[in-house]
């Protein structure tokens, strides 16, 4: 139950990032169309940080350091573009147009996904 409250609380994130960003797009014809790519793609993204985010901090802990944290933001903006391409190959209309819609998509995300977990994660 609580993978599917994360899932969730990933699909109202990116739907804000959606709605409040120009270069990231989730494209459908009704609403429960859009719900569901928007279910998959969180399913992707959680993959994909599950997978690739602990080798990327592994590996690159240093710059993490540096930057005093903001290299998590590149991180995150690279992760969430990975994940507008995969579903681009499996033909899930969801698109993220660039580096920089990606870094801000990665900052709706990370704080709509923060307010969500806050109300709806009760462990």
């Amino acid at each position: 139950m609580n993978i599917l409250i994360k899932i969730i609380i990933t699909a109202a994130s990116l739907a804000a990032a959606a709605y409040f960003l120009d270069g990231i797009s989730v494209e459908g014809g009704d609403n429960i169309e859009r719900g569901v790519t928007l279910v998959a793609v969180a399913a992707i993204f959680g993959i994909v940080n599950a997978l690739l985010k602990p080798i990327i901090k592994t590996l690159g802990c240093a710059f993490y350091v540096l930057t005093l944290g903001l290299f998590g933001l590149v991180v995150n903006a690279l992760l969430l573009m990975l994940t507008g391409w995969i579903a681009e190959q499996v033909d899930l209309p969801f698109a993220v147009d660039g580096f920089w819609p990606a870094l801000w998509g990665a900052i709706v995300v990370a704080v709509v996904g923060w307010a969500l977990s806050l109300v709806l994660d009760r462990e």
